[in-house]
């Protein structure tokens, strides 16, 4: 992974250059459109989402994970959310994670997201991407049985001060199960999901394992 925000493009190129003669798969964080359009210029293999500002290079196909494999669920309380919850969604589907997306949800319409109950319920860990007060991720902690990582953004108005408010209410959340990634930082929150996912596959293999043997 290169984090990329205040990185000329020349040196992110170097080293998405340097990264791609070793790696099958590197990922670019934070990517400026202007440095993503020089990037792909140079380097024509690499893929860029101006949402989610992450650019991927990737060789070959990773195979899809199984229907039934345990899924992270990304839930954002409103549009204005959206490119934090992309870069979260997106960074897990890089690591070839399972994912759902219910966005949209926010506790200013508390219907939409009790109407998607079921998929709140079989998730395995969520990860919840809200701005302005942050409740959203207390919500949800509140009516699921998983880990739930909070993404405060720093999307509200001037008493939000950038995303700190919602940081503060995530922190000091009264629902249990709940832990807290910094302001804006989807990636981060991804990179927990997939060690979360990844060590339950593992778990699930061992089990499988040794009741055969």
């Amino acid at each position: 992974m290169v984090f990329c925000e205040y990185k000329t493009p020349e040196q992110v190129l170097h080293i998405l250059q340097e990264m791609w003669k070793h790696h099958d798969r590197v990922l670019g964080t934070r990517v400026p459109e202007d440095m993503a359009a020089s990037i792909v210029q140079k380097l024509p293999a690499a893929s860029y989402n101006p949402t989610s500002c992450l650019l991927t290079l990737g060789r070959g196909v990773s195979p899809d994970p199984p229907a039934a494999a345990p899924f992270a669920l990304v839930v954002s309380a409103r549009t204005a959310d959206l490119p934090v919850a992309e870069e979260t969604a997106q960074t897990l589907e890089f690591f070839n994670d399972p994912v759902k997306r219910l966005y949209d949800v926010g506790v200013a319409g508390l219907h939409r997201l009790l109407d998607k109950r079921q998929v709140l319920f079989e998730a395995e860990v969520i990860i919840s991407v809200a701005g302005m007060e942050g409740a959203l991720t207390s919500v949800v902690a509140g009516l699921v049985d998983c880990p739930v990582i909070g993404v405060p953004t720093s999307v509200g108005y001037g008493a939000s001060f950038g995303g700190v408010a919602a940081l503060l209410a995530m922190l000091n959340s009264c629902s249990p199960g709940v832990a807290v990634v910094n302001i804006d930082n989807g990636f981060g929150a991804a990179q927990m999901a997939h060690l979360i996912l990844k060590r339950m596959a593992r778990n699930d293999g061992s089990q499988a394992g040794s009741q055969t043997s």
